[in-house]
This record gives structure tokens, sequence and C-alpha cells, in this order.
């Protein structure tokens, strides 16, 4: 690595470090200031944090790889995840979250269930997911980091003692890099995050800019489009998905019929049915929740998502398609060359254009720009979960009575706990890769159904909540245990057709089941009682059946939400345009500029339909939630 590359990285860790130290005295006034922020951080701010923390190294890594293969078809494969449910935040979902005025994601459920036994199960249940799941991903992060930095950097910082091996450079680099993202987020808590999160922003920015522009520099527009295929560029497809890949990279399209997306319209149809009710269930009780509730007021909790749309895609697609694009050139010959192309060459693509592709100084941007997508991720999970450990149930549960200094250094601890089980368990890496598995295919197939209730249904109650998160998380956990043990299972029996199936067309059966488990668990037990239904009414203003709470609610002059169709509209047109600023830079870079033009056309008329369905109608948020309120 050229000395200039090596002081970029070195000024952006001190920057970053000194940034988030220096703000850090202001996370030490309490709770709400230490995880929240105070609430007094402004909406553009929290945007860009948030669209910091989503823009991390093994996606990007990922989105390079079916970006290679695929072309700008592959913008759909997101949808697993799925990238659209900010779409369904920034429309309504951000509006309802933020009136509830709580801390997590957690406390938030004991405002729809209540505070008694079945409201306190629920709330328990998803205080504990939320640990599981930061612990889950830090360690997932600390492999991955690790990995991703030794092929990147040159030195070898392994650690020997007469004889025995006892760290390998990977875990060295790993505990090294969330050595220092850990001191700022533990010291600073949300106000440190923010802060340098927007810093990291900024440098992943001018990293794109430079990856894409270099691109333009470095090949014509004949060269480009005698590379890159027709077909690769059209966004339309068939039943099948088929090979276009010709000449020299014919086997990439064995690779295309081996992945298991071959039936591309059924399978996109299910990312579509399985997006929509994981979007309507609103988001996991993670760092994006915590970002909706640090705003200032519900009209910002709006505007920050939208903002997060808005900020996120464009310059992380510029950066991905000028990696493929360098990819394309220079990485697939040697794919190809190799004789046997396989899944696994994906994924190494990004690390190898930058060791091999890349100029001096825009490596040691790029790669201070990737160090910023992995200590902004990090750093909104190191954040997110101890406000469940101290306010969810160290709080609740062991010490609700106790001063502000007492609760943030409590706070300390708890980071330090997540952090260190994280890592503890990232040196079982062969392992971490199921558990983030698990915790991911449990999260949409046992998180949708009770969640997606609990907004529209004014019967559902907290043990329908339990039941319903827990069946389908059993049912989940089954069929991963399939998948994991299907080598071992008997070819044609009905276990094995079951492990074969891909997860995403499993989603049905889990959903059902869910649904089931939620509507034996309410059916059961008695209702939420309607002072919390009312309040809970009141302040969130949810549409769907809530007609009984309604009625109880006619002195108080509590209208109908009558926006169900708004919303949805919105969403559906909110879903296009974000596509657009996924597939404009895609566009770009590869030169097809009557694509980028249509493409940039509908960006901005779908902005201006927003403009007058969305944007016009938040400002009246705060006026609105006053009017309930009073």
């Amino acid at each position: 690595m050229h000395i200039v590359d090596v002081i970029i990285i070195v000024l952006y860790i001190l920057l970053t470090l000194g940034v988030g130290v220096w703000v850090s005295k202001k996370a030490s006034r309490g709770l709400d200031s230490y995880f929240l922020g105070g609430k007094t951080i402004k909406w553009y701010y929290l945007g860009l944090s948030n669209g910091s923390g989503m823009f991390d190294v093994s996606g990007t890594a990922w989105m390079v790889g079916i970006l290679f293969l695929y072309g700008v078809k592959s913008f759909m494969f997101m949808w697993m995840w799925p990238v659209f449910n900010q779409v369904f935040v920034m429309m309504f979902l951000a509006v309802w979250i933020r009136r509830s005025r709580v801390m997590t994601g957690s406390e938030w459920i004991l405002t729809r269930f209540g505070d008694g036994k079945a409201g306190r199960a629920s709330h328990l249940i998803v205080a504990i997911f939320a640990v599981v799941a930061s612990i889950g991903f830090i360690a997932y992060f600390f492999e991955g980091a690790g990995k991703f930095l030794t092929v990147i950097l040159p030195w070898d910082l392994s650690l020997n003692l007469a004889g025995a091996n006892l760290f390998t450079s990977e875990q060295i680099y790993a505990l090294l890099i969330i050595f220092f993202t850990t001191i700022y987020t533990i010291k600073g808590g949300m106000f440190s995050v923010v802060t340098t999160e927007v810093l990291q922003y900024g440098i992943m920015v001018v990293a794109g800019i430079l990856v894409a522009g270099y691109t333009f520099m470095a090949f014509t527009d004949v060269e480009v489009n005698n590379v890159i295929p027709e077909e690769w560029k059209n966004v339309f497809f068939g039943n099948e998905l088929t090979g276009f890949w010709s000449g020299d990279y014919q086997e990439f399209n064995h690779l295309i019929d081996t992945q298991g997306y071959k039936m591309f319209s059924a399978f996109i149809g299910m990312t579509i049915f399985k997006g929509f009710f994981s979007s309507v269930a609103g988001p996991t009780p993670g760092y994006d929740m915590q970002r909706i509730l640090s705003t200032r007021s519900v009209k910002e909790a709006a505007y920050m998502s939208g903002f997060t749309n808005l900020v996120l895609f464009i310059p992380r697609y510029l950066l991905i398609a000028g990696i493929v694009l360098l990819g394309l050139f220079f990485i697939a010959p040697q794919m190809v060359e190799s004789g046997a192309v396989t899944g696994n060459d994906l994924e190494v693509i990004l690390p190898k254009v930058i060791n091999n592709q890349v100029p001096v100084g825009i490596k040691g941007l790029l790669l201070a720009g990737l160090l910023a997508a992995f200590m902004s991720t990090f750093s909104a999970f190191v954040n997110a979960g101890p406000a469940y450990i101290v306010n969810d149930i160290y709080k609740k549960y062991l010490k609700p009575v106790a001063s502000d200094e007492h609760y943030v250094k409590a706070s300390h601890i708890a980071s330090f706990a997540v952090v260190i089980l994280g890592v503890v368990m990232g040196f079982f890496a062969d392992s971490i890769n199921s558990i983030t598995l698990w915790i991911t295919s449990s999260l949409y197939g046992g998180y949708v159904a009770a969640n997606f209730l609990k907004w529209i249904w004014w019967r559902f109650n907290g043990w329908g909540y339990f039941w319903g998160m827990l069946a389908g998380l059993i049912v989940a956990t089954l069929q991963f245990i399939l998948d994991q043990n299907k080598a071992n299972l008997e070819v044609d029996t009905l276990l094995h057709e079951l492990a074969e199936i891909p997860a995403i067309y499993l989603f049905p059966i889990i959903l059902v089941c869910s649904i089931l488990g939620s509507l034996l668990g309410t059916f059961f037990t008695q209702p939420t009682d309607m002072v919390t239904l009312k309040s809970f009414y009141k302040n969130v203003h949810p549409w769907g059946w809530w007609k009984p709470v309604r009625e109880n609610l006619k002195d108080e002059k509590v209208e109908k939400n009558d926006q169900f169709w708004l919303d949805m509209f919105n969403c559906i047109v909110g879903i296009v345009w974000q596509s657009s600023m996924i597939l404009l830079p895609i566009f770009l870079v590869v030169r097809d500029y009557g694509k980028m033009w249509i493409t940039l056309a509908v960006f901005l008329i779908i902005s201006l339909i927003l403009k007058f369905t969305w944007l016009d109608k938040v400002k009246f948020k705060d006026d609105e939630e006053h009017t309930m309120a009073g």
C-alpha cells in the first residue's frame, strides 16, 4: 500500500475518534440524552446517520457481486430484506412510531398492550430479541471486518507465543477497528454515533464519486458497451431468468442457472409478498427504530425517514457500479481463466478491484469510506442493543429508581458487555454465519404477523403478540435446522424436499403458523383493557379495525384515520421512486444515457407527485398530534 493511502486511512481514524470523543460530553445528562440524543438532533443529521448506518461493507460486497452477474435486474434482489420497508416507514410508520414518545421499540409495545402480564410478556420477548440480534450482528461484523481488512491491508498482525498462534491477523484487525469504534460509541452515545456517522457519510460519498469518476477516465463509452451485454442493462424480465453472457464470458451463464433464481418472476413475486407484510410490520427493534424515536417531532420523524431514502442509494450505487465496471474489465477475465466460476468469486470482486485496479489516493479514500461504512453500522448496533438492556430490562425489572448518572454508567457497562459477547462469538467464525442467518430468517418469519396485527386490529392483545412471535420463531428455526442438515437427510423424503426449498418460498408457511399463534393467543385470553387501547389509538391514530375503540372515544371527537388508500398509493409510487435512485447511477456509470434520462425523468415526476400526496400533508402532522393530545 502506498504511503499516501496509509496517511489517508490514519487521518480518517484519528478524525473520527477526535470528533466522537469531542461531542461525547453531551451524553452524560441521562438515558434520553445517551440513547436518543435528548430528542434535540436535527432530522437531516439523523437521516444522514441512518443512511450511513445502512451503508455496510458486507452488503456492499454482496451487491457488487449480484450486479456484476445479473445486471440491473439485481436491484430487485434487495427486496428480500426488504429494502423498500424504508418507503413504508417514510409514508406513515415513522409518524405512528414517533407519536408514542418512548425510548425503545420494546417500550413502545407497552403503549399498545399495557403494563400487565400480557404486555410485559410481549415487551420482554422484543427486548431479548433485540439484544440477541445486536450481539449476533456484532459477531458477524467482527468476522467480516477481519476478512475484508486482511485482503486489503498488507501487514501481517498475527500474534504468536512459544510457537502457538494466539490471534490471527484477521482477528487482530477486527479487534483494532472494533476497539476504535467502541471508544466513541460508548462514551458519547447517540450524539457521538450521529456526529461520526455524518462525517463517515461524507467520506463514503466522496469515495463513490471518485470511483465512478475514475471509470469515465479509464474507459471510453465504446469500450464499456463492448464489454456489457445489452440484456445486462434491461430492467424487464420474463418468467425465467436466462443467461445472456456470450463469448469468453459464457461461463457466467452456468452460475446464473445454479444460484437458485432461475424462476425469476416467482422469486420476485414472493419477495414482494413477503416485503409488503414485513414492511407494514414496521422496523425491527434496532438502530432504525432508535433514529425515529430520536427525532424532535412527529413531522421530523417522517422527514428523517424520507431523507434516508434520498441520501442512501445514489452515492452507494455510484460506488457499486464503479467497482462492478472495473471488475468486468479486469477481474472477469481472471475468473474465466481460473476454469470454474463460483459464487464465492463474486464475493471477492470488491477487495480484488480495490487491491489491483484503484489508483493511489482514491484507494485510500475508498478504504476509508469502506471502514466508515463498517464503523457506522457497528456503532449503530452498539448504541441500539444496550438501550434495551438498560431501559427495558435493568430499569424496568431490576432497579426502577436511580439517578441519571447511575443509568448512564449502567449503559456504558451494558455496551461493553454487548461488544465483548459479540467479539467472543466472533472468534467462532464457522458458526457466526449460521447464527446470523437464523436471526434474519426468524426476524421476518416470527416478527411479521404479530407486528402487522398490532397496528390494525384492536382485539389483538399481548398474549397474541407473544405466541405469534414465538410460533413464527419456532417454525423458522426448524426450517433453518433442516437447511443446515440437508446433506444428512435421505434423498426423496419429505424432510429432504422441504430442506431443498429456498427460505423465501417457505415464508407463507412461517407466516400462517405465526398468524395461527397470534389468533389462538388472542382469542383464548382477555382483550387489552380499553383505557390502554384508547390511549394508544389517540396517540398513534392508525388505520385498520378499531371501531369499538373509536366508539369509546366519541366524546373526545377522535376521527377515523381514512388515509389507508393514500398511504398505499404513496408506498407504491415510493417504491418506484426508490428504485429510480438505484438505477440512475448504474445507467450513468455504464453509459446507457437513454435509460439514464428516462430514469431521471421518472425520479423527478414521482418526486413532484410525492410533494403533493406526502410532503404537503406531513407539514401538518405536528398540529394534528397537538389536537389529539389536547
